[in-house]
């Protein structure tokens, strides 16, 4: 009996992926909730188990295919035991004869291929299937979509709906599209990732739609470091294991400003303010595919071993690439830690549609006039980058300026000053 393979829910606000890549090849055994081909989304890398035991006896679309919620991605014969000597299959044809074109193979073997492409079929431009059905009825010239941003340069539905959201030429037809740069000697062209094309259009995003500005403060790690260093030991030992770190303070010091200043952990909807009667502290964590900002929710009800074991958790899985859709959203504020890659000073992007972030920096022995003296001591640059559209100079000085009563002085959090 064969079991279908079908896109799983992907998260909020995500409808469709990329396959990345078959960890199976068609006739492989395989185990039930066994990773059998890895999606990549807008946001994270997500793995779809084998519903059954038995062998992977078809794959519908290959590597590079662009799948919606709810598609078919291939079967499972359940029961069937798998055959490692049998032949690698090709992907099952797209579903509408009028593309002309299979999804791209299976990459985890070796595919035969006609030694002479079809005279119609242009694989470098060639449409997905969802793309190819949108061309049919729409009328739209393959020639006049150009090369697309799907594996290969193949066109996609996003493609597709990007050229017919565009106006229509007035005057004469439209100037050819721009050719690529030849590459000159040492020089790599790479494909963007998924990932990357997201990360990058939101950046622009928060560039082109807030009125964004920054402020700095600077402060004395004196006190945190030295509470740190003396009880360090015993809060390892008595929270099994879980370290005591810097991020923990400053987790803590921004969720008493932000109970403060409550427009800093507000966001604008239209024409109305939403505020937030709770944190969400989104963490940015540099993972292998770029930066992610997983969310530490109700970060406001938790102590400091809780918020260092959520911290570290999602740390490692943001690695290992096991991170949840749901830990990625939601959001209320957000801080970065250049730091620890030795950045001394820098204004963060906005996570949209966050209204402020924290950025911290690396600690660094400085002289400073202390009562009258010069004493070195260990200082951070903070900077707090925020929409003034919502936040006022004044909230925005004044919340870092609470940041930063809260660090040199520890004793506040706790006490809840």
């Amino acid at each position: 009996m064969s079991i279908e393979i079908k896109v799983p829910s992907l998260g909020e606000s995500v409808s469709t992926a990329t396959i990345a890549r078959w960890l199976k090849q068609v006739g492989d055994a395989v185990a039930a909730d066994e990773p059998l081909v890895e999606l990549e989304t807008d946001k994270v890398t997500v793995e779809v188990p084998a519903p059954v035991a038995g062998k992977l006896s078809e794959i519908v679309v290959g590597a590079g295919g662009e799948v919606s919620v709810g598609a078919l991605l291939g079967l499972v014969e359940a029961g069937a035991a798998g055959a490692a000597s049998r032949p690698v299959e090709t992907a099952r044809p797209a579903a509408n004869p009028a593309a002309g074109v299979n999804p791209p193979p299976s990459p985890s073997g070796p595919v035969a291929r006609p030694a002479t492409p079809p005279a119609d079929v242009a694989p470098a431009h060639a449409p997905m299937p969802a793309a190819a059905k949108m061309i049919e009825e729409s009328g739209v010239s393959v020639a006049a979509l150009g090369s697309g941003t799907g594996k290969d340069g193949r066109i996609t539905k996003g493609d597709v709906l990007d050229f017919l959201s565009r106006p229509a030429p007035v005057a004469a037809a439209p100037a050819a599209p721009r050719p690529a740069r030849a590459l000159e000697a040492g020089e790599e062209r790479v494909k963007m990732t998924r990932l990357r094309r997201t990360i990058a259009a939101r950046l622009k995003e928060a560039q082109n739609n807030a009125a964004m500005l920054t402020t700095f403060n600077e402060v004395d790690m004196s006190a945190v470091m030295a509470l740190r260093n003396e009880y360090k030991d015993a809060f390892e030992k008595k929270h099994g294991g879980t370290r005591l770190g810097f991020m923990s303070f400053f987790v803590k010091a921004c969720v008493a400003a932000l109970k403060e200043f409550p427009a800093v952990n507000a966001e604008i909807d239209g024409d109305e303010i939403v505020y937030k009667h709770f944190v969400h502290m989104g963490i940015a964590v540099g993972g292998p595919s770029g930066l992610v900002v997983p969310v530490v929710r109700n970060a406001d009800q938790m102590g400091f071993a809780q918020i260092e074991k959520t911290i570290g958790d999602l740390g490692k899985r943001v690695r290992d690439g096991q991170l949840k859709l749901e830990e990625l959203t939601g959001g209320t504020f957000s801080i970065t830690n250049g730091g620890v890659y030795g950045s001394l000073m820098s204004t963060p992007i906005l996570n949209p549609p966050q209204s402020a972030i924290l950025g911290m920096h690396k600690i660094q022995d400085r002289p400073m006039a202390i009562g009258g003296k010069v004493e070195i001591r260990p200082m951070m640059y903070l900077a707090m980058s925020y929409d003034h559209r919502i936040i006022d100079g004044k909230e925005a000085v004044s919340f870092l300026v609470r940041v930063k009563e809260g660090i040199e002085d520890p004793r506040r959090l706790l006490l809840e000053l």
